[in-house]
């Protein structure tokens, strides 16, 4: 954790678009520095050439909860920036219809992406030194 008056490091999953691209901007603006998640990191083009280095642009995505690539964008983070104080888990996504059609195959890609993805990423954030 850093001092009051030190510069923040965030971590924004779904950073490249809509309220997590918001909140990238907002924290940038601020002078903070933040890693933001996404599964396209070509989006974060406008941004980084507005902040440099103080973007970190990592392709990951949420639902994807195989192995450790939570816990590998949180070691980029660290590596980057030293430490991590603000997790968002903003990623997510939604499935449109009538209950009863919803598979369980999108029902596991569901939980995936808005359960499981963002408590790999607390995880990963709690165990850090």
């Amino acid at each position: 954790m850093t001092a009051a008056n030190e510069t923040k490091t965030w971590i924004i999953t779904g950073a490249s678009s809509g309220l997590g691209l918001a909140l990238a901007e907002a924290a940038l603006a601020a002078g903070e520095q933040v890693a933001g998640t996404a599964r396209r990191v070509d989006r974060f083009d406008e941004l980084g050439a507005r902040y440099g280095s103080r973007l970190l642009a990592v392709a990951h995505d949420v639902g994807d909860t195989a192995g450790a690539a939570a816990a590998a964008a949180v070691q980029r983070a660290l590596e980057a920036f030293g430490h991590v104080d603000v997790l968002v888990n903003n990623a997510g996504g939604g499935q449109v219809g009538v209950a009863e059609e919803i598979t369980d195959t999108a029902l596991r890609a569901m939980l995936d992406q808005h359960l499981f993805g963002p408590a790999a990423y607390v995880r990963a954030v709690l165990a850090r030194p």
